[in-house]
């Protein structure tokens, strides 16, 4: 939409995002702050060829060392301790403007003195904050790399720490990740929730059986909790995305549940726009994929945590208006009272698809753009 977009007065601008490996969340938010920046340069760690959107396909693309490492593509996050160094490589100095997308070291990009740099804040970085122990807890990694990360993770923590003096500006996802970027950073955020197309959804009113979990398969997400817990119920439970994860979760799974990995976007709101119910178990830091889901007409079942508490209405909160059933633990039991609860519940479309409304393109890009534009004029 040319009206959203930020012209920096002939300043130059860049937008530095973590790594581009595939379409989620994060690389969504990176196409809307693309269609602001029209003419910004993109500055990421590694590149997968392929594995984003046309549109972010198209812009050129700066990658790091970090590229030219051995099975960067796939194992990417066992070069972590180098991300902060490789981050730190990239020469800014030509740009007015830099705005960084981070959910990990994005943020920690060296800006020139004088030039602005705004963050847009999907979390801090989770690995070595509150999901380290998800990441690299007991039974989560090999003993050699838990004690790696032992002795790493405290200079990671302080890197992290350290370097957001270096952004001038912080934008938060939510209120959730708001608090977060007080807890760690010490610093204040304005809330921007990202953005979400509702117009690609469109409701089927003859819903399947089959519940949904759409979600990058990585420990924190908690996909394992929706597996032990769909096997106890046998109720047919399809998990759509990819991840390091997923060989796991398939030898956790029984014979109810079906393993989809990465769909193109017209069959995952097609599944949207028919399926029973989202399941998102874990603490999202926002989550679009459950405003997806509402906006097809879906219900979702949810932590009561984190960004749901933000996107999902619960029936005790307001019968009429109800999106979802949000459940007290990360647990299988927890789920289970929480689907059961679901199944005697009616939802209406109308209260989905409205309260979807809530985060549009539209939304996002006025945001962004009033951020954007009262900070250039500072």
């Amino acid at each position: 939409m040319t009206e959203d977009r930020v012209r920096p007065g002939g300043a130059r601008a860049a937008i530095v995002h973590d790594w581009l490996t595939g379409m989620r969340g994060g690389e969504r938010v990176l196409e809307a702050l693309l269609e602001l920046l029209p003419d910004a340069d993109l500055f990421t760690l590694l590149h997968v060829p392929g594995s984003v959107s046309p549109r972010i396909e198209a812009r050129p693309i700066h990658t790091s060392f970090v590229q030219r490492l051995p099975a960067a593509g796939t194992h990417y996050r066992r070069y972590l301790p180098l991300f902060p160094r490789a981050i730190e490589r990239f020469d800014l100095s030509a740009y007015d403007l830099v705005l960084s997308s981070s959910h990990c070291v994005a943020k920690g990009a060296r800006a020139r003195d004088d030039a602005l740099h705004v963050c847009y804040c999907h979390t801090p970085m989770r690995y070595v904050w509150d999901q380290y122990s998800a990441y690299f807890g007991r039974g989560r990694a090999s003993p050699p790399v838990r004690l790696a990360m032992g002795l790493l993770a405290p200079r990671l923590r302080a890197w992290d720490r350290a370097t957001a003096a270096r952004v001038n500006t912080f934008v938060a996802n939510s209120a959730n990740v708001a608090r977060r970027v007080r807890r760690w950073y010490d610093r204040d955020a304005q809330v921007v929730h990202p953005p979400v197309d509702i117009d690609r959804f469109v409701p089927a009113y003859s819903r399947d059986a089959a519940y949904i979990v759409l979600s990058a398969l990585v420990p924190y997400k908690r996909i394992d909790c929706a597996i032990d817990a769909f096997n106890r119920l046998g109720r047919r439970l399809l998990v759509l995305g990819t991840g390091p994860e997923r060989a796991r979760l398939e030898r956790r799974a029984g014979p109810s549940i079906s393993f989809l990995g990465h769909l193109p976007d017209a069959e995952v709101a097609a599944l949207l726009g028919r399926c029973r119910a989202l399941v998102q178990p874990g603490e999202e830091d926002f989550g679009i994929a459950s405003v997806e889901a509402q906006a097809a007409g879906a219900p979702v079942i949810a932590l009561g945590a984190g960004g749901a508490l933000e996107t999902v209405i619960d029936p005790d909160v307001s019968a009429d208006d109800a999106t979802g059933i949000l459940f007290a633990e990360p647990a299988a039991a927890s789920l289970i009272d929480a689907v059961h609860r679901f199944e005697a519940t009616t939802f209406r479309i109308e209260a989905l698809r409205a309260n979807a409304r809530r985060f549009t393109r539209e939304h996002f890009l006025r945001g962004m753009r009033a951020v954007l534009s009262n900070a250039l004029e500072r």
